[in-house]
């Protein structure tokens, strides 16, 4: 994310320097002045009147731990500063309200940086 300092519009930008697209800022007039959080948040929603858990997959069907090739994952996660600098997101922590289902696990190298992986096939002989 990098902020338009003339207008104050929000641009998502991928890898170096691609721009995906604009939010105006008038969207974000609660942020005029900084954030105190960022959050990340993934759900599946489960229909199934009876208490049998979706078969739904999240990320790449996967959990976590099965790592690289196998899971989902976000990394070098960054946040733009006070003067639209990218400052590597600090104190990173995870939940997963149903590990069983799908989890998530975060760390930090070098290499990535800020990261994680989650997923979860969803209905599973433990979920």
């Amino acid at each position: 994310w990098r902020q338009d300092p003339k207008r104050g519009n929000w641009w998502l930008e991928f890898g170096n320097g691609v721009l995906v697209g604009y939010w105006p800022s008038i969207l974000f007039s609660h942020l005029r002045e900084k954030a105190t959080m960022l959050q990340f948040g993934g759900e599946i929603v489960n229909t199934e009147s009876w208490g049998t858990h979706t078969t739904t997959e999240m990320g790449s069907g996967h959990f976590a731990g099965e790592g690289f090739g196998k899971s989902a994952y976000f990394r070098n996660l960054q946040v733009v500063d006070w003067d639209n600098s990218l400052v590597p997101v600090a104190n990173l922590r995870v939940l997963a309200d149903h590990p069983n289902c799908y989890d998530i696990q975060g760390g930090i190298n070098r290499v990535w940086g800020n990261y994680f992986y989650y997923g979860g096939p969803g209905k599973n002989t433990r979920c």
